[in-house]
């Protein structure tokens, strides 16, 4: 649970005869990691007709993938697919151009038909506007003599148009009088078509495209246009008709060609990637080391004559080159995706799954602490992992649950439901809710919120030294261990700060108690520091030595100088910045109080249907428009002005409580409800990218260096993780 599966390496040596046999075993149990084996057969053998094969079966099922969305029939495989051999071409090709011939014949008509329709359309679109004019126009395109040009022109180009055919013999007519767009007629000589043309053009004129195959006048040809409308659609609705039937007719045997052809790819992939000799391949690949023995049971009941060799390494092996399969827990499967979007553990290194589903809820809780909202999230969280088909959000469901009982209890902490603390409470709701700890948004209490907010925070980064010290020990990496940014030196440093940093605040009311803790201990900080410090600002140096890398300076005493002056001022700026980081956590447990307060301030006194409905489109119009704003500001708020400027907006958001009012009217109730809407969509999204960032930088970045190879078995069917 705290660290990745145990792998073991595996080496086969397979008779040729027996290699789609052994592939199917590699690839239909889903625990066989292949490494691509081709440079151990002999290139004297030339390319792998197998390679052909894998194409061919790519194709083939790519080409049923397109029959299945011609018919509409599901992506799917049988219900009761099991991991069978691979099926030869000559069995697969016939079936699928029978199919392909059947659908392709009603298709290609039914495409023909739907470009005729879209066309009849556009004719008709195009004569709507001089359908009541009396002129049978069409003979004139066939004139040997004239020229004609009949379109919509906008009514502000017209004396353009005058202007620009003068210069030439012409008869212009207005057929459609229209304020915008008028329907004009240009007729001239044949001789002077390119004129007419490009004083047209000049004029915007949009020419109509009359159907040559239909005689009369608009109003003849429009009445044609409908009823061939009328008879394509029937004929598209039939067509239809027969692609559902196709459908129904094949789906079943469809799906069961997909699945042969994808069993035959993947099986045909696997082996383009194995060594090939004369008589044999080589097949390198990782497996868990707990389904090594049944692995290797099967491939010895699937072929007589193969030759494993397994190989295991120590858990304590810092290889990059080990793929890494992380243990299965659906419950804390929401912390994993958490993890490994910021990077996948390192074979043997610690997997701080568990220490996320920790952290990552009880932070996120701090600072959003409102009983009802918290029963809300967890409600939205429940709903979304079970009643949603999509894995990724089923997953993101998961976590709002855990976060939602996070919330919910600090809110019981805070004395907070659905925003309503204090009196409000018992003026609006008709009981008594005091808080167990205390309010954030009251004023005497900010103070203290911070203070407990970088406790907590100095606690989480000792935590994090720790890890980072068993991971260092794990490898058996002493110079980093010692002399790292995470190392010894730098936490004995840290505790030493934060000594120094207690003694400095005295009993002030922002002093943290770990540090005041820290420094009434009967420990000589005053000493230790400038050793500790010297430790961190040379630790390069230190660390060459201990790994013997030569030279150990360079760059010459100067740049040395300069550069450990750096790394040392570096180093106290990183260690001040990650302590203060989590003041974000009190400061945002504030702000979502003063969001509150804001919403019922807004409420006013008076709750009457107006007002109701100013506060309803007044919270979608911020839901929607400042939402996506404060999203955009979030990440730059917090990495680069960090608290200076956040504290000015917390000082706004403290008048959303009071706008509620006094008076317990339904127009109070309706800001009450949409308030609480905003302050979980909005300030949700906020707490979720700062506990993120939190996790991130301040806790993962101090022990956890990620790196690792993902463990990517041979299988025939996607994970529903992949899904």
């Amino acid at each position: 649970m705290f660290f990745p599966k145990e792998m073991s390496e595996v080496e086969l040596i397979i008779p040729s005869k027996d290699i789609v046999a052994v592939a199917k075993v590699l690839s239909g149990h889903g625990v066989f990691h292949q490494v691509d084996s081709t440079y151990l057969g002999l290139e004297s053998l030339g390319p792998s007709v197998w390679q052909d094969k894998a194409a061919t079966y790519s194709a083939l099922e790519r080409r049923i993938q397109t029959i299945m969305q011609t018919l509409g029939v599901a992506e799917e495989y049988p219900t009761k697919a099991d991991a069978e051999s691979m099926v030869e071409l000559d069995a697969l090709t016939p079936a699928v151009n029978r199919i392909d011939e059947e659908v392709k014949g009603i298709s290609e008509q039914l495409s023909t038909e739907k470009k005729r329709l879209e066309l009849f359309e556009s004719q008709l679109r195009q004569l709507e506007p001089i359908a009541d004019v009396k002129v049978e126009v069409g003979a004139l395109n066939k004139s040997s003599y004239l020229h004609s040009i009949l379109g919509v022109v906008p009514a502000s180009n017209i004396s353009r148009l005058k202007t620009s055919i003068g210069r030439v013999p012409h008869v212009f007519f207005t057929l459609r009088e229209d304020s915008q767009k008028p329907v004009v007629w240009v007729l001239g000589p044949k001789s002077n078509a390119d004129v007419l043309d490009r004083a047209a053009k000049s004029a915007y004129l949009n020419p109509l495209s009359l159907p040559e195959e239909f005689a009369g006048t608009p109003e003849q040809i429009t009445s044609t246009l409908k009823r061939e409308i009328d008879a394509t659609k029937k004929k598209i609705v039939n067509l239809e008709t027969s692609i559902l039937a196709l459908a129904d007719k094949h789906k079943t045997e469809l799906q069961k060609l997909l699945w042969d052809a994808h069993v035959s790819r993947v099986m045909a992939d696997a082996i383009v990637r194995f060594g090939q000799l004369r008589h044999t391949y080589v097949v390198v690949g990782w497996v868990p080391t707990a389904s090594l023995e049944n692995l290797t049971t099967k491939l010895k009941n699937t072929s007589k004559e193969v030759l494993i060799e397994t190989h295991t390494p120590s858990r304590n092996d810092h290889n990059s080159n080990i793929p890494v399969a992380l243990n299965e827990n659906k419950w804390l499967r929401p912390f994993k995706e958490l993890l490994t979007t910021y990077g996948r553990p390192s074979y043997g290194e610690f997997d701080p799954t568990i220490l996320l589903a920790i952290s990552f809820p009880l932070l996120y809780g701090a600072m959003f602490g409102d009983i009802g909202q918290g029963l809300v999230m967890m409600l939205a969280g429940y709903l979304a992992h079970n009643r949603i088909a999509l894995k990724a959000l089923q997953s993101i469901g998961l976590l709002f649950v855990y976060c939602g009982i996070s919330v919910t209890f600090f809110g019981v902490m805070y004395g907070s439901i659905f925003g309503f603390e204090g009196h409000y409470v018992h003026d609006y709701l008709g009981f008594d809710l005091h808080p167990v700890w205390l309010s954030p948004i009251h004023g005497e209490n900010i103070l203290s919120v911070l203070r407990v907010a970088i406790d907590v925070g100095i606690i989480i980064l000792f935590l994090s030294y720790l890890l980072s010290f068993f991971n260092n020990i794990r490898v058996k990496d002493w110079s980093h261990l010692l002399f790292g940014h995470t190392g010894v030196v730098a936490f004995l440093f840290f505790v030493c700060f934060l000594s120094l940093l207690g003694g400095f605040l005295g009993s002030t009311p922002i002093a943290p108690q770990v540090a005041l803790t820290i420094s009434q201990l009967p420990l000589p900080f005053n000493i230790l520091t400038p050793i500790f410090a010297l430790g961190l600002m040379f630790n390069g140096l230190f660390r060459n030595i201990a790994e013997g890398h030569k030279p150990y300076i360079e760059g010459g005493i100067a740049m040395f100088l300069v550069q450990s002056f750096m790394d040392l001022f570096e180093g106290v700026i990183s260690m001040l910045s990650n302590t203060l980081s989590f003041v974000r956590v009190g400061a945002f447990a504030v702000a979502h109080g003063g969001l509150s307060l804001a919403i019922f301030a807004l409420a006013g006194e008076e709750a009457d249907l107006g007002f109701w409905i100013t506060i309803a489109l007044g919270n979608i119009f911020i839901i929607g428009f400042e939402g996506l704003i404060v999203y955009i500001q979030t990440m730059r708020l917090h990495y680069y002005e960090i608290l200076g400027k956040f504290f000015h907006g917390g000082g706004l958001s403290l008048a959303i409580f009071a706008l509620a009012g006094e008076e317990a009217d339904l127009g109070f109730w309706i800001t009450i409800a949409l308030g609480n809407i905003f302050i979980i969509g909005f300030e949700g999204l906020i707490v979720y990218i700062q506990t993120m960032r939190l996790h991130y930088y301040e806790i993962l970045g101090k022990f956890f260096h990620g790196g690792g190879m993902r463990f990517e078995p041979l299988k025939l069917k996607p994970s529903q993780e992949e899904a």
